[in-house]
């Protein structure tokens, strides 16, 4: 009987797998590549031979999942046979007993070099104290830099993995949500794939904050029936004068997704009904000659602002220089009837599906065969020369990487103009020295200052759109480190701490001979030990930034130091670790021997489920300042190099980094309360001045809610006030219901939680 039913389940899961396998054909085949299908049924069965009997956390056969991500590949990034060879493939290195090599003599040393790309590394690339992911992330760009379609495909299986993130266990599920956030849907958005990215924005938002995700999603399915109706009220006249023109075209609603809807609410402290801007329409239109298609956008421009008025400084125009991305489209912003601001985007079809697309989408508009991903794309150019910069100098810290990399994903484009009256693009916020090292390095290290528009400047002044930069050099000039403080490119980052990093090392081997010395001259073995303590001593974040102070004679050593050594510091609370309970007023640090003891996460501890934090043991977690997390937040635990546990919130941006990087160490928290400690939370106000306004405030918070006000500062200029509100509450309920009394208050125009 139950030979039967394994036979049975057999059967069925390989009918499953041949039908998910012949929609991928299907859709390959509906395709304009070339149609190579003898080579992707060869790659079909040898992967699934390869993984044969191994199944999911879910329960389905393994091979479902790279027949997923080439479908994805296929269908959503438009690849062709070389790809969707590589994405079935691309776990059978790490997973079987099959090698690189071994790919090689099947399939050729293209797809040999995408699969290997793709294949998880076991060697360190940063040392012991970088984490798996972030090695992995820049294996993954350094073949990158060579064939882009290894990040285009690393995407498609990160998708589908989002997809399919029901089946892990909570700790996991932030993890991979967060990484996803931090990494892969800013490259999502770096490559032009927007439908990817925001569909990779909302299932990380859907993990990691459940609560909120529901709550918009109903109020979203809730205002439907209104949008529609502003929709079809505002769209009609422009369709009405389209087709007097005698375009082509079809109009859509573009709705803010869940994901975009909650940053905005939280960058712009607004509650769902003041986001305004939730719905935008997009006219695409099919141009009857391609070389017309930027002239006719401006005439659909001209005559829907002859029906209503439009913004003056919200005309966004990305036909003449298209973002980085490859992304074109005219963005003006309109007034409707009924009295809203609403964009519309104006794009071709040809323009529609490259935003949607991304680069993949650039080959529909060649020749319709399947292209290498070459250097040749100029959008794609200088962005892969950044990366391979920042790959040529190893970064020691992996966070210190990941943020070097991040640094140009997110950035919006200016265009700056160089004396000769080329145009650069630069990211939004960069400075004259971001734009000297985006030339040359020679330039940028020997800079002194610059002239733009004609006039001098510092190396901090940032530029605007349509600047034009003459950069000033001195060969007398010097990397200063107070330049990392305000350049803000990947590029400049990367070479001024490369420099910088050649001259320490200089001074921290002087600094090893000053230390060494002295510990001769006391008696004392050197040892790594003996320069860590010394190192946490003297709060220097590595033992490579106390050998530089002890180098550049910043740090002196003495007796203290010898006292420390010899643990005479700690009996008299100089020396040891200092903590914040959470619930404590700011400020009152406890020394170390008044410190309660933190848990220690044992040897065979399950990290799958979740830690309760409850009145009596909260005591045993490190709360950082980084995010001030109280009872009502969405939280997480990460295990730290002590082995004690430290709660962050899941938003907070160094979790982000921590679920990037040390994804291994990120354990479920959940809370279990019950209103008897208390928390500080800090409230903004801002409104209208007038007689008796802080007493009516005062009035509701302890009167009506019966709470503690803690601290209250308020500021008046000109009859407008703001402040803040330091309160000590329970819970995030608690502030919530604050806030929403303090609404009621006459002239307070603004409440907003700010920790």
């Amino acid at each position: 009987m139950e030979d039967e039913k394994e036979k049975l389940r057999e059967d069925q899961d390989e009918q499953i797998v041949n039908d998910a396998f012949q929609h991928l054909l299907d859709s390959y085949l509906a395709s304009r590549h070339r149609k190579k299908v003898d080579i992707i049924t060869k790659a079909f069965n040898f992967a699934r031979q390869a993984h044969k009997g191994v199944r999911r956390l879910s329960g389905e056969p393994y091979i479902l999942h790279p027949i997923a991500v080439a479908q994805i590949a296929c269908e959503e990034v438009g690849l062709g046979s070389t790809s969707i060879c590589a994405a079935l493939l691309h776990d059978v290195v790490e997973d079987t007993d099959y090698t690189t090599e071994d790919i090689e003599n099947i399939f050729g040393p293209k797809i040999a070099q995408i699969v290997d790309g793709l294949t998880k590394i076991s060697g360190g690339i940063f040392g012991e104290q970088a984490s798996a992911q972030a090695e992995n992330f820049k294996k993954l760009l350094l073949t990158m830099s060579e064939d882009i379609r290894v990040i285009l495909i690393k995407i498609c299986d990160r998708l589908h993995n989002m997809r399919t993130l029901q089946s892990q266990p909570a700790n996991k599920q932030y993890k991979i949500a967060g990484e996803t956030l931090y990494i892969y849907a800013p490259l999502s958005n770096r490559l032009g794939l927007y439908k990817i990215k925001s569909e990779l924005e909302n299932l990380s938002f859907q993990y990691e904050h459940p609560d909120e995700y529901n709550s918009i999603k109903a109020k979203l399915a809730s205002t439907e029936a209104k949008r529609h109706e502003l929709f079809d009220q505002f769209t009609a006249p422009i369709e009405e004068s389209l087709r007097q023109m005698g375009v082509k075209y079809q109009i859509k609603e573009r709705v803010k997704t869940p994901y975009s809807i909650w940053n905005k609410m939280q960058n712009k402290h607004v509650t769902f009904d003041e986001v305004y801007d939730i719905l935008a329409v997009r006219i695409i239109f099919t141009p009857d000659k391609r070389e017309e298609e930027i002239n006719e956008c401006f005439n659909i421009y001209v005559a829907i602002s002859k029906i209503y008025k439009s913004h003056p400084d919200r005309l966004r125009d990305w036909l003449s220089h298209p973002k980085a991305n490859g992304y074109q489209a005219l963005h003006v912003t309109l007034m409707s009837k009924q009295g809203r601001w609403i964009e519309v985007q104006i794009r071709s079809d040809r323009m529609d599906e490259i935003a949607e697309q991304g680069f993949a989408a650039h080959w529909k508009y060649k020749d319709g065969m399947e292209k290498e991903f070459t250097e040749d794309e100029n959008e794609l150019n200088d962005w892969l020369r950044t990366i391979k910069e920042i790959l040529d100098d190893p970064q020691p810290d992996a966070m210190d990487f990941l943020d070097a990399i991040k640094l140009n994903l997110f950035a919006s484009e200016i265009f700056v103009f160089t004396p000769k009256g080329e145009i650069k693009t630069m990211p939004t916020g960069c400075t004259a020295l971001d734009f000297a090292f985006s030339i040359h390095t020679f330039l940028g290290s020997h800079c002194i200052g610059a002239k733009v528009n004609h006039k001098l400047v510092p190396l901090s002044h940032k530029l605007k759109s349509g600047d034009q930069v003459e950069i000033l050099t001195s060969k007398s000039q010097h990397v200063q480190s107070s330049w990392i403080s305000f350049v803000s490119t990947a590029k400049a980052k990367a070479k001024i701490q490369a420099i910088l990093r050649r001259n320490g090392r200089e001074i921290q081997k002087q600094g090893e001979e000053i230390l060494s010395a002295f510990l001769k001259n006391n008696d004392i073995e050197n040892s790594v030990a003996v320069a860590d303590q010394l190192a946490a001593f003297h709060e220097s974040r590595s033992r490579e930034d106390f050998f530089q102070s002890l180098g550049d004679k910043t740090i002196l050593l003495g007796e203290k130091d010898i006292d420390e050594l010899h643990g005479k510091n700690s009996a008299n609370g100089v020396s040891g670790w200092r903590r914040l309970v959470p619930f404590l007023s700011k400020g009152k640090a406890k020394q170390a021997d008044e410190q309660p003891d933190y848990f220690i996460v044992p040897e065979k501890f399950n990290r799958k489920k979740p830690i309760y934090i409850n009145d009596t043991n909260i005591s045993q977690y490190r709360f950082r300042r980084c995010c001030h997390p109280i009872p009502g937040d969405d939280i997480l635990g990460f295990i730290d190099t002590k082995k004690r546990i430290e709660i962050h919130k899941r938003d907070c941006p160094v979790a982000n980094k921590l679920k990037t990087s040390y994804g291994n160490r990120i354990l479920d928290a959940k809370w279990d309360m019950h209103k008897r400690l208390f928390f500080d939370a800090t409230i903004h106000i801002e409104g209208i001045d007038r007689v008796g306004m802080v007493m009516d405030i005062s009035k509701i918070i302890s009167s009506q809610m019966n709470v503690n006000i803690h601290k209250l500062t308020i500021t008046s200029e000109e009859g407008v006030f703001q402040g803040d509100i330091e309160i000590r509450v329970h819970d995030r309920e608690d502030v919530k219901t604050i806030i929403d009394q303090l609404k009621n208050v006459e002239d307070l125009q603004e409440v907003t939680q700010t920790m």
